[in-house]
């Protein structure tokens, strides 16, 4: 299984879009998912048509109180898609966050238990890097970066990276980015063309292949409560930008982990040539 924060710290750059329509992608491939919502505008939560009304649990409550995720998962009309919901108190949690016991992996711990029960956790963060952020970052296997077809954004990502090295740094969190997704994507537009150049020379192949391109349905879905497989006609544009993403997003993790997995055995054939000079030694 694997853990997908979706994070950028600039906003507007279509994060929430790209984590609730990615995990929607990934319910209709076969796979189980869980989508977090861990901004406090709850833009995910209410897309998908989960708020939690006045008095019950949400994500604030587990990363207050440590409860496991599984307490507060709701049902989404998506099968095989759940999400933990983002609350009205969510908002509060960076400041008893600031005096909690190994803060960063509050969030982490809350997950434990329930990762057996999914095949991918997909996490939708802020657009700045508090308490909550951080928590998603460390909790995560790979971090995937949406960039709009703009010039600030652009400039904003070399400061992404340096924050992404300290936090892997400080904290022992992988920060392995999964890739660079081109979105608001216009090829009509001069900009565009430019961004695009300039992503793929500085990033190489760790920029998606297929862009998600600038589309109105994807700002009309949400107040349908609808994801843009919901909303959109089968042969949509929407729907297919983000079946590409998908089929990319699954061929990425799994070579990660085949990678990961190489290098273990490498790892355990080290330590037994090892071990068998020290016994050597020995005798």
């Amino acid at each position: 299984m694997s853990i997908l924060c979706i994070a950028n710290q600039k906003g507007g750059v279509g994060k929430t879009t790209t984590a609730v329509n990615l995990a929607a992608g990934l319910a209709r491939a076969g796979q189980r998912v869980l989508l977090i919502d861990l901004d406090i505008q709850g833009s995910a939560t209410a897309t998908l048509g989960a708020t939690p009304a006045h008095g019950d649990l949400s994500l604030a409550d587990c990363m207050t109180t440590e409860r496991p995720v599984l307490e507060v998962i709701r049902d989404t009309s998506t099968d095989g898609l759940k999400v933990a919901p983002a609350g009205d108190r969510l908002a509060l949690v960076d400041i008893h966050l600031a005096t909690a016991m190994a803060r960063e992996h509050v969030l982490k711990r809350c997950l434990a238990s329930s990762l057996p029960h999914f095949d991918h956790v997909v996490i939708d963060t802020a657009p700045y890097l508090g308490l909550l952020t951080m928590n998603a970052l460390v909790a995560a296997d790979h971090i995937l970066v949406p960039v709009s077809c703009e010039y600030l954004p652009i400039l904003g990502l070399k400061l992404f990276g340096e924050t992404l090295a300290r936090i892997g740094s400080a904290l022992g969190a992988p920060c392995d980015v999964l890739g660079y997704l081109l979105t608001l994507y216009d090829r009509r537009e001069k900009i565009t063309v430019e961004v695009e150049k300039i992503l793929r020379r500085n990033f190489g192949a760790a920029v998606f292949e297929n862009p998600i391109r600038i589309n109105t349905r994807h700002k009309a879905a949400p107040s349908h409560r609808q994801t843009i497989y919901q909303y959109e006609r089968k042969n949509g544009r929407g729907r297919a930008d983000y079946d590409h993403l998908v089929d990319e997003v699954l061929a990425r993790v799994k070579a990660r982990g085949e990678q990961s997995f190489a290098r273990l055995l490498d790892e355990q054939a080290a330590a037994r040539v090892q071990a068998g000079a020290i016994e050597t030694a020995a005798g």
